[in-house]
């Protein structure tokens, strides 16, 4: 019998079986009782409890009126004794009589049989246990019992977060793929290579002159992530992240296994100092940033990768214009980084934003020009209704100093060797830095060799517009459109330069689904991507744009299939598939399959 069933029964009981005052008539005492074993009968033909329950139930509260009735004092008026006739017409006589000597108002007691009692109280005592249990264990991990005594202060303001991934990558490239001549294995130069070797002559194996378009490869890589963020002062805090690391590649953490068991490269990843102005009423007006950081900008990988760090400093204004709403204060912002590929930036809901920053490139020794990237962006951000949020910005990001400058055979010989990029992936357009050999133009590839530079400089407009609907408190749909071009693209200053005419090919869009959880936290959650990219080679910075997608850079069009299914607690597998073709140089058709596990807490 469950708790409430109990509890019913005993207010029936209570009402109709008392103790068996002397004031109550014995009519009144006959009607109660023939009234309560009717209503025990109906129980029993109920069935909410059984026939042997219901005798038991009559016959204790027979008893308990028995020896109440025994134990009652004999009531009296004026130090006269008093049958239980007498006693109600006192009581209608003298309704406000409280002398001791009177007779005092009758009161009623609920009449609760031992047994159910008993049984009451063990069962609420068990439902109780745990709900007590769960809510001192939150009080204490919110209020950190017994910690501020036992470790210093240093060590509570600092919040460690970590992440690890093992990825099982597949590269499969089309059969119709062309090579350069028989027994290189692709057509496109590697000029990063090149550049590194200080030329094609330096580079003895053909093979490392070209990136491979041929030969599939199956490898298994591997990311671990470890940061610390401290808090310092309200609204300052300072962090830093070590990875694991190509040291020379911005845009992956990836460490391949298979290198013959020597150590992995660990190296800092993130390391900052940010700042967050909240005034009285919790409106968050403004955040700046200095040192590696976050991307502080609303941007999908296609202008850049999401393991890029941004090196300089940044501010995001921010002009809110509903925070006195209910669902703006209760809305949980998730993790802008959550949804792979795709950065919602650091906003919050309601306000319109405004994110400038200045970020070194690379710092010339041997030059007064340094490289370096000046960003704004401009957008809104909205909680349309519920927790359905619309974000809408645009951007533009101007790379100074990027692109190579021309070196005459005459003149002084190494003189712009410092525009060579530090980093590139493939895509954009390449030109010879030293410009003529023999009096004819040249790509360099003669015995003498020389660098390779960006052709085209950069000037990137970019409209990014994310609709996440909250289709239900599980399920949402988000929507991302993004369009990128490039204004400091100039075919004439090419040809003049380099005496090479290069079409202009600089535009680049993507059209992107989500289904699904936002963030994936527990066994059995999931989310699904579907997305459609095109990028053509010089509408973005290769070295920065997405390093998976067409093996990395530009010069690509294609589609993007994604899931995510959470295995158990902060655990969960994504399993990405990218089919992508060339679109106007040499046909570099792959197949990319990654599987990959990951972790964090």
């Amino acid at each position: 019998m469950n708790t409430a069933k109990k509890t019913l029964l005993a207010i029936l009981a209570g009402t109709l079986v008392t103790p068996v005052y002397a004031e109550q008539p014995d009519a009144i005492l006959k009607v109660k009782k023939s009234t309560f074993v009717n209503l025990v009968d109906l129980l029993v033909q109920r069935g909410v409890i059984n026939k042997q329950e219901g005798t038991g139930l009559v016959a204790a509260a027979e008893q308990e009126a028995a020896t109440a009735e025994a134990d009652a004092p004999v009531q009296t008026y004026k130090n006269k004794a008093l049958s239980p006739a007498e006693v109600v017409d006192v009581q209608q006589a003298n309704p406000a009589n409280t002398n001791t000597q009177g007779v005092s108002k009758s009161k009623h007691v609920t009449y609760v049989p031992e047994f159910v009692k008993k049984e009451i109280r063990d069962e609420v005592r068990a439902e109780l246990k745990a709900e007590v249990v769960n809510d001192v264990k939150k009080d204490a991990k919110k209020e950190g019992w017994g910690i501020p005594a036992a470790l210093p202060e240093w060590v509570a303001a600092i919040n460690p977060t970590f992440d690890m991934r093992i990825r099982f990558a597949d590269e499969l490239y089309g059969n119709d793929n062309p090579v350069y001549y028989p027994g290189v294995l692709g057509t496109t130069p590697d000029y990063l290579a090149i550049n590194n070797a200080g030329g094609f002559d330096k580079i003895n194996d053909p093979n490392k002159q070209y990136i491979n378009n041929q030969r599939d490869r199956l490898r298994i890589r591997e990311r671990f992530r470890l940061g610390f963020e401290a808090k310092l002062a309200d609204g300052l805090k300072a962090g830093v992240r070590f990875a694991t690391s190509n040291t020379y590649n911005p845009v992956s953490n990836d460490q391949t296994l298979g290198n013959t068991g020597q150590s992995y490269q660990f190296a800092i990843d993130r390391a900052f100092l940010q700042y967050n102005f909240v005034d009285g009423k919790g409106t968050d007006w403004f955040t700046l940033y200095a040192g590696r950081t976050i991307n502080p900008f609303l941007s999908t990988d296609v202008v850049f990768d999401p393991d890029l760090s941004f090196e300089g400093i940044a501010g995001s204004f921010r002009l809110p214009f509903s925070q006195n709403n209910a669902k703006v204060k209760a809305y949980k912002t998730p993790n802008p980084t959550a949804r792979n590929g795709i950065n919602q930036g650091q906003q919050t809901p309601d306000s319109a934003f405004l994110t400038l920053g200045v970020f070194p490139i690379q710092d010339i020794t041997s030059s007064t020009v340094d490289k370096w990237l000046y960003a704004g962006q401009i957008g809104a951000d909205w909680l349309v209704f519920d927790d359905s949020r619309f974000n809408i910005a645009t951007s533009y990001y101007e790379f100074q100093n990027v692109n190579a400058r021309r070196t005459p055979v005459t003149g002084a010989g190494h003189q712009y060797d410092w525009t060579a990029p530090q980093f590139i992936q493939k895509g954009n357009s390449m030109v010879a830095i030293t410009d003529e050999r023999n009096g004819a133009a040249s790509d360099c590839t003669d015995s003498q060799g020389c660098l390779f530079g960006l052709a085209s400089g950069f000037k990137i407009f970019n409209a990014t517009a994310i609709f996440d609907y909250a289709a239900s408190d599980i399920t949402h749909i988000m929507l991302t459109a993004d369009y990128a071009k490039n204004l400091g693209f100039s075919q004439q200053q090419i040809l003049r330069e380099f005496h090479k005419d290069i079409a202009p090919r600089t535009d680049a869009y993507q059209g992107r689904i989500d289904v699904g959880r936002p963030e994936l936290r527990r066994f059995g959650d999931w989310n699904v991507n579907l997305a459609y990219r095109y990028i053509e080679r010089d509408a973005v910075l290769d070295a920065f744009t997405d390093s998976i997608f067409h093996q990395g850079g530009t010069d690509a069009k294609g589609w993007v299939l994604g899931t995510q299914y959470g295995v158990t607690r902060n655990t969960w597998l994504n399993l990405r598939w990218f089919s992508t073709d060339s679109i106007n140089g040499p046909k570099y058709k792959i197949d990319t399959i990654n599987v990959d596990l990951n972790a964090r807490f």
